[in-house]
């Protein structure tokens, strides 16, 4: 199944899939609201709860939005490649985490988000400026053998 059908069919099947779940999959993160299913041969994670699915999706909005720049793209509406979105959900998590306590580890997801609105007073206020910062820093796993 190619990308493009894998997500429709993703969409088309679950409303609430989870915009970090390469993130979680990958293991840069966890989140006490996610469960996983399978669909065509693929492992996806999807939020159990409504209201945390959608802030986490605006997170996810403003985190892309500000990236841009860090991800050196030329043609915004170009898809993302894997590595990019790699860097927006963990990078951007993690300089999420950092903005709030210094720690790189991001134990649950929902409970970032929690912090950070009370924190800084909504997502719009975060340090997107420190955060961004991770995003660009943050390289994905190499493959075994290299």
């Amino acid at each position: 199944m190619d990308e493009d059908a894998f997500r429709k069919e993703l969409r088309a099947t679950d409303r609430y899939a989870c915009p970090f779940g390469k993130a979680i999959l990958a293991r840069c993160c966890a989140c006490s609201l996610s469960g996983r299913r399978a669909i065509a041969e693929r492992e996806t994670v999807v939020c159990t709860r409504a209201p945390a699915h959608e802030q986490c999706e605006k997170l996810y909005s403003l985190l892309y939005d500000n990236s841009q720049f860090a991800l050196k793209r030329i043609h915004p509406d170009a898809p993302l490649t894997h590595a990019q979105n790699m860097k927006i959900q963990c990078g951007g998590l993690r300089g999420m985490q950092l903005a709030q306590d210094e720690s790189e580890e991001v134990f649950d997801v929902a409970a970032l988000v929690k912090a950070a609105q009370h924190t800084f007073g909504g997502l719009t206020e975060l340090p997107f400026s420190t955060i961004i910062q991770s995003v660009s820093a943050f390289q994905a796993r190499k493959p075994h053998g290299e």
